[in-house]
């Protein structure tokens, strides 16, 4: 059982993210990361369970106004879709991978984690032209050590998932590296606040989905059988405040505490809930910034339109390098989003704020 650790708020979030972080689960295989929560949080919860399609529910409370926090579990990786005679192994991508990242890349194929490699052809066997390219993915190969095609269906066959095998490390200035930032970062934002008080006025439901990287399929499902009064959507995204990239086409900066959205491809924010995020964030001198516009979306464009309608809003943490195999986060960040989280709950519980 995870018990609050001591120290910090950053100390503590960052031993759960990093546990977060390092487990496995892409779309449709999300089972380890929700075990993994459901060992931290239901002691603490009044209910906890798993709906039809595997989106891990946790309640706490039993007040009058239904409030749900989303977080999806799943995140980008690849699907075995086939084999050569070889034994080396074709695959899909689950989620929107930039394929420059894919070439060369170790990978853990299978729930048993087989080591393995993304090939791809030596470089001095190249022209000239060729190796200025990006090869595309069905040019690439994964390369587990089988010796021929039947080997290679044996252990790994059509469907299994494969991850990248980065392992979560603390930087310098407060910052961490890791797979799966994008939402684990939000998993480990959503479990915080449900470790922390229980409020009378509310019933929250923590909510960690499924299959966000795919269609943002699990949130629908549990925003229709949860019926929430309204609902934050806890994400991580880009953030790409670095040397070389128009300031104009990044959506957040990292190290600026928690992005505000105001809409994105999927969903108009509502304006009250917007709003009150940022007045919250103001009096209580909690960093914060707008997501500017971005075609993307988020769990909130999920829950949006269930029932009668769902007002939502997402707050997002910034994270640079992702939908790749490794992104990096920053703790203070993280901790800002938990901070404006529980300002805005209380809020609610005390009557301060209403729809």
């Amino acid at each position: 059982m995870l018990e609050p650790a001591p120290g910090t708020l950053e100390d503590r979030v960052g031993e759960l993210l990093e546990r977060l972080s390092n487990a496995c689960g892409i779309a449709g295989g999300e089972g380890e990361v929700r075990e993994l929560l459901r060992e931290a949080l239901e002691p603490h919860c009044c209910e906890v369970y798993t709906d039809t399609i595997g989106n891990l529910v946790c309640r706490r409370g039993n007040g009058p106004v239904r409030v749900m926090l989303a977080a999806h579990m799943d995140e980008v990786g690849l699907v075995v879709a086939g084999h050569e005679d070889s034994g080396l192994l074709r695959f899909k991508e689950s989620g929107g991978l930039d394929p420059r990242v894919l070439p060369g890349r170790p990978v853990l194929v299978g729930l048993a984690k087989m080591p393995g490699v993304i090939g791809l052809g030596a470089v001095h066997l190249l022209d000239a032209d060729d190796r200025e390219k990006v090869p595309p993915s069905r040019e690439l190969l994964i390369d587990i050590g089988a010796g021929n095609k039947e080997e290679a269906v044996a252990v790994a066959p059509p469907g299994t998932p494969v991850f990248f095998s980065t392992r979560f490390e603390r930087l310098s200035n407060g910052r961490v590296k890791g797979k799966a930032l994008d939402d684990r970062v939000g998993c480990a934002v959503v479990a915080e606040v449900l470790l922390g008080p229980e409020r009378d006025g509310l019933t929250l439901f923590g909510v960690f989905t499924v299959q966000e990287e795919v269609g943002l399929r699990g949130a629908r499902v549990a925003a229709y059988h949860v019926a929430p009064r309204l609902a934050l959507a806890i994400d991580g995204t880009s953030s790409a405040n670095v040397p070389g990239v128009d300031p104009s086409l990044t959506c957040t900066d990292l190290s600026e505490g928690p992005a505000i959205s105001v809409m994105d491809g999927t969903v108009v924010m509502d304006s009250r809930i917007r709003e009150q995020l940022a007045s919250l964030a103001s009096r209580h001198d909690v960093p914060y910034q707008y997501r500017r516009l971005t075609t993307a979306g988020t769990d909130s464009g999920g829950m949006f339109l269930q029932r009668e309608g769902v007002p939502v809003c997402s707050v997002s943490v910034p994270c640079r390098y992702i939908h790749s195999a490794a992104s990096l986060a920053d703790l203070g960040d993280v901790a800002a989003t938990i901070r404006l989280t529980n300002l805005f709950l209380d809020s609610l519980d005390k009557g301060e704020f209403e729809l």
